[in-house]
């Protein structure tokens, strides 16, 4: 997509963290799980994530959604560099390496809030997953946000 004033976004990947981003403990709500299903159909989708909470695979299963664990912001960085360029989404400390290199970053401020680093690392600030799907989804949103 080609975004006035701001640049072409080429990435066919979308990389989530888990915690804090997609879902909180570790659980994923439907809602968020369908609106993945639909951003599937346009996008790869990744989650990264430490497992924090040991489920990462259940809450993905029958999901056309690759999952890879991490052990820190450094092996999320090198993981996600695999799928070079890559829109990132996340809102740790531990996922500000992985939104530096994004051709796209996006900063989910949901019930666990986020860090400034990760903040500060970000194209877009999004107070919900909801609306990082949904921006994705239809990108006139990116295009209405991002143009100079």
């Amino acid at each position: 997509m080609e975004i006035p004033n701001y640049g072409r976004v080429t990435a066919q990947t979308v990389i989530f963290d888990l915690n804090g981003t997609l879902g909180v403990e570790g659980k994923v709500r439907e809602e968020i799980k369908e609106l993945l299903r639909k951003l599937g159909e346009k996008y790869e989708i990744v989650v990264l994530s430490s497992d924090t909470f040991g489920n990462l695979e259940d809450e993905f299963k029958g999901m056309k959604i690759k999952i890879e664990k991490v052990k820190d912001g450094n092996e999320k960085l090198q993981k996600a560099l695999k799928y070079e360029p890559y829109i990132g989404a996340g809102n740790g400390n531990n996922d500000v390496r992985m939104l530096e290199n994004a051709e796209l970053a996006i900063c989910v401020i949901g019930e666990e809030g986020a860090s400034v680093e990760a903040l500060l690392a970000s194209d877009i600030v999004v107070k919900d997953v909801r609306d990082a799907i949904n921006l994705l989804l239809n990108e006139k949103r990116l295009t209405a946000t991002l143009r100079g």
